[in-house]
Formats: C-alpha cells, sequence, structure tokens
C-alpha cells in the first residue's frame, strides 16, 4: 500500500476497504473525553473482548449449576477445558496440535522448559541471548544458570548491536552462535524484541544452533498473535508466549508453550505434576508418572478454566481473521506510521528517529520511535490527547497499531497529536 496523501477522508477511505475492519466492533475500546482513544498499547495489554464478559458468566454459571460436576457436566468441560485451546493456538505459532500446550503462565512455562532442555555439561554450558531481552527473561535465565552451580555473569551470553545501531543483524547473531561453538548449550531469545520491535530470523538461528550442537528456544511474549511463525517447519525445539498482549486475552492470562515433534517421546527430563499425567490413567492416582505422549507432558496443575474461557474467545477470533490477514494489515498500517514520521521529520525539523527495522520480514505492529532531545515531555503531550503509547527508558515511545482493532483512522490522528505535539515544542 502507498500513502499519496494523508487526509481523514483518505485514512476513511482505506478503512472501508479493509476486510478486517468489521473486529474492532467486537472490541471495548478505551474513551477520552466521550470518544474512542486511540489505543497503541496493545503490545502491552490487548483490548477487552466484547464476548468475554458472556463466556466468563457460562463458567460461573457452570460452577454455581454443577459445583465439583462441572468438570465433565459444565458446557466446556472444565477436566479437558485446555484441549479446546489447542488447535487455534496450533496455528497461531505454527505447530501441530500435539507440540502445543496452552497452560501456566509465560515465565512459568519458561521455567519448565528450561528444566528439560537447558541441561549444561561439560564444556557445553552456555546460554545465548539478545541484549536487554525482557527483564523476566534475563531473571529466569541466570536464576537456571546458577541453578547449575555455574556462574550468569560467565555463562550468559548477550549479542549486542554494532557500535551506534540500536538493531541487531542476523550475521552478528549467527557469527557469535558459531563463536561459542561447543560450549554453548541454549539460544534463548525473543520472537520480536521488546523495545526495539524487531523480529528475528527464527528459522536461521534455529538451524545455526543446531549445527553447532545447541539447543533453540523462543519467548513469543511479542510475536505470538503479531506476527505469523511456523514454529514445527523452522525445527525450534520449544518455545513459549503469553496470551494477554496481542492474543487479547486478559491481565495474567494463561501462557502457551511448545515443544517440538521430536522431543515428545524422547525421554526428556522435566518437573512432573498430576495434570501432566496420561489422562487414561491419571484419576488411578498411581505412584509412578507416566507423562501424556504430547506438550500435555509439561503440564503440573489443572486448567485455569476462568482464563482460558476469555482466550478461547481470542482464539475464536484469531480462527475468523487468520494470522496472514492480520500479518499483511500490520504492514500497512505500520508503514502509515512511519510515512507520517518520515513527513513531520521534515516539516518540525525534529528527529524521531525509528529505530525498528524498516523491513516487513522484520517486524510486527510494533514500531519503537527514538525521540532524540524531546524526551517524556512529548509522550506526556500525546498521552493527554488521547493516544495510548509506551514510554521506555531513555528515550523510546513504543506504539503498536494492532491489526485486529485498530484502523487507518487511528494512525491518522496519532499524526494530527503528533503534529500538534511538536508544533508546542
Amino acid at each position: 500500500m502507498t500513502f499519496p496523501e494523508n487526509t481523514l477522508t483518505s485514512a476513511r477511505q482505506w478503512d472501508a476497504e479493509d476486510p478486517l475492519r468489521s473486529f474492532r466492533s467486537e472490541f471495548r475500546i478505551p474513551q477520552h473525553n466521550g470518544s474512542d482513544a486511540v489505543y497503541f498499547t496493545g503490545n502491552s495489554l490487548g483490548l477487552q473482548p466484547k464476548a468475554a464478559e458472556a463466556a466468563l458468566k457460562q463458567e460461573l454459571e457452570d460452577w454455581a449449576r454443577f459445583g465439583v460436576e462441572g468438570h465433565f457436566e459444565a458446557k466446556h468441560p472444565w477436566y479437558s477445558y485446555h484441549e479446546e485451546l489447542t488447535d487455534g493456538a496450533a496455528k497461531i505459532v505454527g505447530a501441530r496440535n500435539e507440540e502445543v500446550v496452552m497452560m501456566n503462565q509465560l515465565t512459568s512455562n519458561l521455567h519448565f522448559l528450561l528444566v528439560s532442555f537447558y541441561r549444561p555439561k561439560g564444556k557445553r554450558v552456555k546460554i545465548l541471548t539478545e541484549q536487554r531481552p525482557f527483564p523476566s527473561d534475563t531473571y529466569a535465565l541466570a536464576s537456571q544458570i546458577a541453578f547449575h552451580g555455574l556462574d550468569p555473569k560467565q555463562h550468559l551470553v548477550e549479542v549486542q548491536p554494532r557500535k551506534g545501531e540500536h538493531i541487531l543483524r542476523t550475521e552478528d547473531i549467527l557469527a557469535k552462535i558459531n563463536e561459542l561453538g561447543d560450549e554453548l548449550a541454549l539460544v534463548l531469545i525473543g520472537g520480536v524484541q521488546f523495545y526495539t520491535g524487531q523480529a528475528f530470523a527464527l528459522e536461521a538461528i534455529t538451524a545455526k544452533a543446531h549445527e553447532v550442537g545447541a539447543i533453540a528456544g523462543f519467548d513469543l511474549a511479542h510475536a505470538a498473535g503479531n506476527m505469523p511463525v511456523q514454529l514445527h517447519d523452522w525445527n525450534v525445539d520449544f518455545a513459549c508466549w503469553c496470551t494477554y498482549k496481542y492474543l487479547n486475552s486478559g491481565p495474567g492470562s494463561v501462557g502457551g508453550a511448545f515443544v517440538h515433534q521430536k522431543h515428545l517421546k524422547a525421554n526428556v527430563p522435566r518437573f512432573a505434576g498430576w495434570w501432566g499425567h496420561d489422562k487414561n490413567t491419571r484419576f488411578r492416582m498411581g505412584p509412578e508418572f507416566s507423562p501424556m505422549p504430547t506438550a500435555e507432558g509439561w503440564q503440573v496443575s489443572n486448567a485455569a478454566v476462568f482464563n482460558m474461557a476469555i482466550h478461547r474467545v481470542s482464539l475464536e477470533q484469531f480462527g475468523r481473521a487468520g494470522m496472514q490477514r492480520l500479518g499483511t494489515k500490520a504492514v500497512q498500517l505500520t508503514g502509515y506510521a512511519e510515512a507520517i514520521i518520515h513527513w513531520l521529520n521534515g516539516e518540525h525539523k525534529v528527529n524521531l528517529e525509528i529505530i525498528t527495522p524498516m523491513e516487513p520480514e522484520q517486524r510486527g505492529c510494533q514500531l519503537s520511535i527514538f525521540a532524540h532531545g524531546m524526551g517524556k515531555d512529548l509522550f506526556d503531550k500525546l498521552t493527554k490527547q488521547g493516544i495510548s503509547l509506551d514510554w521506555r527508558e531513555p528515550n523510546v515511545i513504543r506504539m503498536a497499531p494492532v491489526p485486529m482493532y485498530n484502523s487507518f483512522e487511528d494512525v491518522f490522528r496519532f499524526g494530527e497529536a503528533l503534529n500538534v505535539s511538536l508544533s508546542k515544542k
């Protein structure tokens, strides 16, 4: 899509031609002065689907009506509730159904998967991650290294951008993997970097990790529901993600986990719990753990039904929208926002530097803007005009025009508000 003009009329025309336009009406949009706010913070917390209320009410009514028998008598039986989520979740991350399970939350799942896939031995002890991953990943990786009696300062390696650059070059990541070689036990990076919005080349990284004998795993917190991925075909060993960002399932909602098919029937060490036991014999309560021969074998506790009820609504929406169509619209929305920012840079003689890669294959729907010389004052001015954005120190504004519910008119209104804010600088 090209943007020959930037007017409200043209933005509304693009919205009228958008095949996903009807999804916006399925969400509750925060208000500002009696009108819809421009909500560009779906990369932190997605909006509430209107159907979430009825989904929760159904489970509350079944709890009231059936009590414990709701495990089998509820409209969506709680005993097998997680199974209703598997197919939709697998489609979002490009996996086979047996490779996916919805359980726990993001960092909990990361820890459970690291128990299985970070197995330092001999000189192969190091973990490679990106510079400044989301802090929870750093804490989890460092604590796992320390748990094995090793030194995180020595064995947690961060690959860094080149001097003067904000993003990582794929060739530098691959070169670092090669350099670590037989000292590398695990590569664990984000699918999309939370700060810069850079989408990493997961297939190439996985192949290079395997080439040197290491495991490849990814935190898809900012990738799942944001851009198409193909975990099975890319031969990724494991991955985990949250569902409260792009997957619109509510604060602290259920997490997801992926384990590649090749590991499912192997004797992979894990922390066991009764919900990961073979469901055909689970209620015999035997002393020996017999894991499910799927990713469900990593479960330890029964389903968090109220969280999963909202996620079931979200997966139904994603099933109708399709990740490919969402990905196409994300490119269009961010391209429009990028064009506006470049125009305003020239108009106001400022330097709003977009540090997210320009190439569509290297980003989802997030743009990270380094506001040179303007500080948090610019962010505050935009907020007062009803533009919901995210601030990250030292000087970055993150915006995410989410294709499921954001519109071209939203981007136009952002541009207007930015123009006003820069006029007052």
